[in-house]
């Protein structure tokens, strides 16, 4: 285990020391990524969890493992890039020690929620509640001893993109798991949802309190079209794509959210929030994949089972070998040629999947 740290550390310093150089000036000054599997970059290989992805063959586009649950580059890494920004390193990597970290960082973590007990069940991971925390040792302790003065680094803070990807595990490792957690006998799908906004409203304010002002809330994907769940549908011979009452509980996650940037910005003095309709998308990704230049919507490129959805990939397994036709990677995570066409929908200048402004609306104000 100490040897293959080792290898991802230094493996990380490589690419994050000397393969990440911007050539122009960064539309923000730095970018903090927050959540989940989607946008954990490593973290996890340092906590001990079941929840990891360090190990071959996730990473084979990007050259090796790093940590990402994924073939290649998530949808921050692709959103560091639209920022003009170098791909941040993970908040629990060496690498987080010895690199610059005023260009931002990462604190997803596989497995995590909104909830504290969300995802208990693969052993550790650091809640949305614990990355806040770590965002605030960053501050006190790597932060703070580059300004001079406090209000140096307020300005900082103020301009800086804090991107949220969390929510899915609340669902899919907790409340979509009658026989591990008690949530879907507690709360009706609506109280649910109510508890998630609410919660989530509390911990964003905490970010608010520690300096943070432009932040992007991405929704919750259509968890019913994942191949995972796919595969514990009842049958053989289930025709749908998805599966509409698991996207239906997510829908009533997400018009909640999107309604909180209204809220958040009238209370909280000087904070702009944008949501990213990602469902939306990805659900046109999954009903019309040629739109977006896939083939396969509803199999995992490396899994078992229907769909590809009986387990994740596992080590050394044998993925496809068409990985840019493919929407989903493994029975959970897209393919790194799904990111990029989420990143492009999101983080361009275009408005369309941003609501009520766009990224480079935000980063202007």
């Amino acid at each position: 285990m100490k040897c293959l740290l080792f290898y991802l550390v230094f493996l990380e310093l490589l690419w994050f020391g000397y393969g990440q150089s911007s050539n122009h000036q960064p539309l923000a000054p730095a970018f903090f990524v927050f959540g989940d599997s989607l946008v954990d970059c490593g973290n996890n290989n340092y906590i001990p969890t079941l929840a990891r992805a360090n190990y071959l063959p996730y990473g084979i586009d990007f050259g090796f493992p790093t940590g990402r649950f994924c073939n290649g580059r998530t949808v921050a890494d692709y959103g560091a890039m639209y920022l003009g920004l170098p791909l941040v390193p993970p908040f629990l990597s060496p690498v987080s020690i010895v690199q610059n970290v005023l260009r931002g960082l990462n604190y997803a973590s596989a497995a995590a929620g909104i909830l504290e007990e969300t995802g208990q069940h693969f052993g550790a991971r650091t809640s949305f509640s614990e990355q806040i925390s770590q965002f605030e040792m960053t501050i006190e302790l790597k932060l703070r001893p580059f300004f001079q003065t406090p209000d140096d680094l307020r300005k900082y803070l103020a301009k800086s993109i804090i991107g949220i990807n969390i929510g899915s595990n609340d669902y899919i490792n907790n409340y979509l798991m009658p026989d591990r957690y008690s949530s879907s006998k507690t709360y009706s799908g609506e109280d649910y949802a109510n508890l998630l906004i609410k919660t989530l409203s509390a911990q964003i304010t905490r970010l608010y309190n520690l300096g943070a002002r432009k932040m992007v809330l991405g929704g919750t994907g259509p968890l019913g079209c994942i191949p995972s769940q796919l595969y514990m549908v009842n049958g053989t011979n289930n025709t749908s794509k998805c599966v509409t009452k698991i996207n239906n509980l997510v829908s009533l996650f997400n018009s909640r959210l999107k309604d909180l940037p209204n809220t958040l910005n009238t209370t909280l003095p000087g904070s702009f929030f944008i949501y990213q309709n990602i469902y939306d998308l990805f659900h046109n990704m999954v009903v019309n994949p040629s739109r977006y230049g896939l083939v396969i919507p509803d199999k995992a490129c490396c899994g078992s089972g229907r769909y590809g959805g009986a387990s994740t990939c596992l080590p050394l397994q044998q993925p496809c070998l068409e990985r840019n036709q493919y929407v989903f990677w493994d029975a959970f995570h897209p393919t790194e040629t799904a990111n990029k066409i989420i990143a492009g929908e999101t983080f361009s200048n275009s408005a369309k999947y941003s609501y009520p402004i766009s990224l480079y609306e935000l980063v202007k104000l």
